[in-house]
């Protein structure tokens, strides 16, 4: 766990006025990582989808400017932030950052699965901004195409990695968590981010799901049961991985509720406590059902 001192809030902002001038849209974190500024309409009567129209901070990703009398602005109304946001899907860099984690069951395996795709659907990840995160994981950066908007997602892409894109956000390099630092990879503080392949785009971007009045009890009921059979194949150390996927999956399909018994039933009989696979479907429900993306 990071210790933070006074000097931690300046460096903060010193870090997010140099990824402003780079053209990176900021905001400041708190050290759990989430915006350090509060709703101003938290207990109010003002509408609860306010992205700062209202013109007051405290929108979180929202907030997010290159505007540096801007930037300093919003730190100074948070000094106990340690941390900064970068806003991803915004202009000029439209940015996407691919979470490849070690914290999963799939840990070292992460980095093999995107190898795994982009051999698979021939394209190569070239060599881009990378940030170390304190779990021992990475982030890629890459710059997504101005027609295309590249969604959030946990886990779609495959088990361990992790998309941001429209209005998620990504933790920035010098910021200091509970979790630890974040720190730019050696070799990489003097690149851009890259542009991303276009097969890897397209695979970010799934095509449209047709109504859900056009699909039958059949066709979910063989979905269904493919993600039980999923979760039910776990080995010890994959069950919660497995099950949060799974569920990830259902609630992206519309029915993540009818299938949540059977998911916790799978997920116990792999000898995963019951009460830990329904906060596991609980989170996935949570994620699959928020505009905005967590942070990564």
């Amino acid at each position: 766990m990071a210790t933070t001192d006074r000097q931690t809030p300046t460096l903060a902002l010193a870090h997010a006025l140099s990824a402003a001038e780079r053209g990176l849209p900021v905001f400041p974190l708190s050290a759990s990582k989430l915006p350090a500024l509060r709703s101003p309409h938290h207990g109010g009567q003002a509408p609860t989808h306010c992205r700062g129209e209202c013109g007051l901070p405290g929108h979180g990703v929202h907030d997010a400017t290159t505007d540096p009398a801007a930037v300093r602005a919003l730190f100074a109304a948070a000094p106990w932030a340690t941390g900064y946001g970068i806003a991803c899907g915004r202009a000029p860099h439209r940015l996407i950052g691919i979470d490849l984690d070690v914290d999963t069951a799939y840990g070292n395996d992460s980095a093999g699965a995107l190898q795994q795709l982009a051999l698979h659907h021939l394209f190569t990840i070239p060599p881009t901004v990378t940030v170390l995160t304190p779990s021992g994981g990475r982030h890629l950066w890459l710059t997504g195409p101005a027609d295309v908007r590249v969604p959030n997602s946990a886990g779609r892409l495959a088990p361990g990695i992790d998309i941001r894109g429209s209005g998620g956000y990504l933790v920035g390099p010098g910021s200091v968590t509970a979790y630890g630092r974040y720190r730019l990879a050696p070799g990489t503080a003097h690149l851009t981010p890259a542009p991303c392949p276009r097969a890897l785009v397209r695979l970010l971007t799934p095509p449209r799901r047709a109504p859900r009045a056009h699909g039958t009890s059949g066709d979910r009921g063989r979905r269904g049961e493919g993600l039980v059979q999923f979760v039910l194949a776990a080995h010890e150390g994959q069950r919660n991985t497995r099950l949060f996927w799974a569920a990830c999956r259902a609630y992206e399909h519309g029915f993540g509720d009818a299938l949540a018994d059977a998911l916790t039933a799978a997920a116990v009989r792999t000898g995963l406590p019951e009460h830990e696979a329904r906060a596991a479907i609980a989170s996935a429900a949570r994620l699959t059902s928020r505009h905005d993306g967590e942070p990564l």
